[in-house]
């Protein structure tokens, strides 16, 4: 029986006029997925804060509600958790500011990347700058968001994919010091999944999910043609479907599944209710080529 199977849809989390939830990357461990995910919520006097969260499922269909990992701060609204690796005995989580201190719409020049540390998937310390573009200070490192980490284990080097003019790279031995790469054409929310000896990249444009492929985190090429699953049919994702995180589970019978976790906004255009309604859903590969969904 696959983890899919008792799924009667697509879309696991909803969004409503008060609450979105957006860019989500997951954790399995020990039988829980913790997904993490942006949690923009409106107050009641209309005010709008984005959060970290974290919720908790065993089969991906009963949700526990969100619980905050990040302080309630429009200067800073830490988000969009990129992915979450191992490193020195902890957790590491890379995650974004988007920086919204004076009612803007979105992140403004001061939104930069983070990472966080954690004994545990629940428990995480203060997050701490990612210095991506070297000795530069960090009031001249530019806007950035949308952080994901792969280590490359022929070169030795992490590799820290984010949004800034397209697709920028920086690599570091320690997760401390860090050397700017350059950047290339793409989308926000990039992930990243290694298999048969090269890497498949997932990263989103203005609707969809596009698909890459490199043998050696630098030079990538298309392939495939852009996923928007069943998004004419959905609701809840036809205004955009975004931000896809692929995470490898291990079936009962010991087979892979890719499960892709993505955000959808609906009806309307994500720029029309970008705070509100976003939704959590869910599509799946057997070889991260061919997608399946409900």
């Amino acid at each position: 029986m696959s983890i899919t199977d008792a799924l009667s849809s697509s879309l696991l989390i909803r969004g409503d006029a008060a609450h979105a939830f957006r860019d989500p990357t997951v954790l399995y461990e020990d039988g829980i997925f913790y997904l993490y995910c942006t949690y923009v919520e409106t107050e009641p006097s209309g005010d709008v804060y984005m959060y970290t969260v974290v919720l908790r499922s065993k089969d991906l269909v009963q949700w526990s509600a969100p619980e905050k990992l990040t302080p309630r701060d429009k200067s800073l609204n830490y988000s969009s958790p990129g992915n979450i690796i191992r490193h020195d005995e902890k957790y590491c989580m890379c995650l974004q500011t988007y920086c919204r201190e004076n009612g803007e719409k979105y992140g403004n020049s001061n939104s930069r990347i983070f990472t966080m540390s954690g004994s545990d998937p629940m428990h995480w310390d203060a997050p701490v700058l990612l210095p991506v573009k070297g000795d530069v200070p960090v009031g001249d490192m530019g806007r950035m968001i949308d952080p994901y980490l792969i280590y490359d284990k022929t070169a030795g080097l992490w590799n820290c994919f984010f949004k800034q003019n397209g697709v920028s790279r920086s690599v570091s031995r320690d997760l401390k010091h860090w050397e700017y790469r350059g950047n290339f054409a793409g989308g926000e929310n990039v992930s990243i999944i290694e298999k048969d000896g090269g890497y498949y990249m997932f990263h989103s444009p203005h609707n969809g999910v596009g698909v890459r492929y490199s043998e050696d985190l630098e030079h990538w090429r298309d392939i495939g043609s852009l996923l928007t699953f069943g998004q004419n049919d959905w609701d809840w994702a036809k205004g955009r479907l975004t931000a896809g995180f692929v995470l490898p589970y291990t079936e009962e019978d010991g087979s892979t599944v890719y499960l892709m976790f993505f955000h959808g906004t609906g009806p309307e255009d994500e720029e029309t209710i970008f705070d509100t309604h976003a939704c959590i859903g869910l599509a799946w590969s057997y070889d991260l080529l061919e997608w399946h969904w409900k």
